[in-house]
């Protein structure tokens, strides 16, 4: 049995348009939603609720706390800017509510692991939507990775490389002032998609970040990541914001998995088989064509589903907090790993970030 569930939206601009326009539409369809209140401090933004989800003007808000005192609700979204995410995630709790967060969780790794502790304290149920990992082309290629058929994985290749490099190109302008905009705005999808294809966590990464004299960036437009994952599985990653030119984009990255029998290759959304076969020499765009998967719902559309099936008693989305924080050590470990010059034991790394939080919450412990 599925149950329909209250809602305040918060952020109704830039991503939180897309929310309002693409990603609720169909779970409102479907019954499984209803938006009580949106929440944005620009009220130019709040058209987006109004007209895409039907919302009146004074259900739509500038004040979060006014928003949530007014309207009962069984969860929030959190689609603003990482800076701005704990405090959001402190007003949802401080009202009871479940929470559906934009990634990354917030924009240090404290911050993010502070946030994971005050849900489990709370008991409340939290998601973070890694809309790259579920989209259709990825999908397709993990279904492929984990049938069996390409034999065992030794190693992945991943490409996500843009002509962005002028002020304001990369939508929201925040993304050119923050710290290392690569990595927490970008590449929190990629190494999130790498280590999901990897199958297992990651023991070591080495990263350099940086930005050349032509990107109109704070710092870190340009990335290049290497990992290896416990399973023995490795991993490099090109990152680019400020190319001349881009070849794969936003949901058209390159991954490319080397495995026992096949090589597969996944560029611009085609996918292709490369069967093992002694000294041949090929190209891409010469493999064995693999169909995409069907269905109805992809990226956070589907993941909004997965959330809702959650708070009906389903098992917890891949995607939730706990999970997710390998996902932000991820992206933190490379910035430091940057910083240092020196490769990082991720898992320890993240360790000691939540034994921090855990000794500054209970300082005479």
């Amino acid at each position: 049995m599925t149950n329909t569930y209250r809602l305040i939206q918060v952020g109704t601009g830039g991503q939180g348009g897309s929310w309002c326009a693409r990603f609720l539409p169909p779970n409102i369809a479907d019954g499984r939603i209803e938006v009580v209140a949106a929440v944005d401090v620009n009220p130019d933004v709040h058209i987006n609720a109004q007209e895409r989800l039907g919302l009146p003007p004074h259900k739509c808000y500038t004040d979060i706390q006014r928003a949530f005192d007014e309207n009962p609700a069984d969860f929030c979204t959190v689609v603003t800017p990482p800076a701005f995410h704990e405090s959001v995630v402190d007003a949802a709790l401080a009202h009871d509510l479940h929470i559906l967060s934009e990634k990354p969780i917030a924009d240090t790794l404290a911050a993010s692991v502070r946030i994971a502790a005050k849900v489990k304290r709370a008991g409340k149920k939290m998601g973070v939507t890694m809309s790259h990992r579920f989209d259709q082309d990825k999908t397709t290629l993990r279904r492929e990775l984990r049938s069996g058929r390409p034999g065992a994985l030794d190693y992945l290749v991943c490409r996500f490389t843009c002509g962005l490099r002028n002020f304001g190109d990369w939508g929201a302008r925040f993304r050119h002032t923050m710290q290392e905009a690569l990595m927490i705005e970008g590449s929190v999808h990629h190494l999130d998609i790498i280590a999901d294809m990897a199958g297992a966590k990651c023991d070591t990464l080495y990263a350099q970040t940086w930005n050349p004299p032509w990107g109109e960036y704070n710092s870190g437009s340009q990335g290049h990541v290497m990992m290896t994952f416990e399973n023995g599985v490795r991993a490099t990653y090109e990152g680019a914001k400020t190319n001349a030119c881009g070849f794969n984009g936003w949901a058209r990255e390159y991954i490319r998995a080397e495995c026992e029998r096949e090589t597969l290759i996944m560029d611009n959304r085609r996918i292709e088989r490369f069967p093992y076969e002694p000294k041949k020499q090929s190209r891409e765009g010469q493999g064995q064509e693999i169909p995409l998967l069907e269905q109805a719902k992809w990226t956070n559309t589907w993941l909004i589903a997965q959330f809702l099936d959650w708070l009906d008693g389903g098992p917890p989305m891949e995607t939730n907090i706990e999970a997710n924080l390998q996902s932000v050590a991820l992206i933190f470990a490379a910035i430091e790993s940057s910083h240092t010059g020196q490769p990082l034991k991720v898992q320890e790394f993240l360790r000691q970030a939540q034994e921090e939080i855990e000794d500054s919450a209970h300082p005479n412990a």
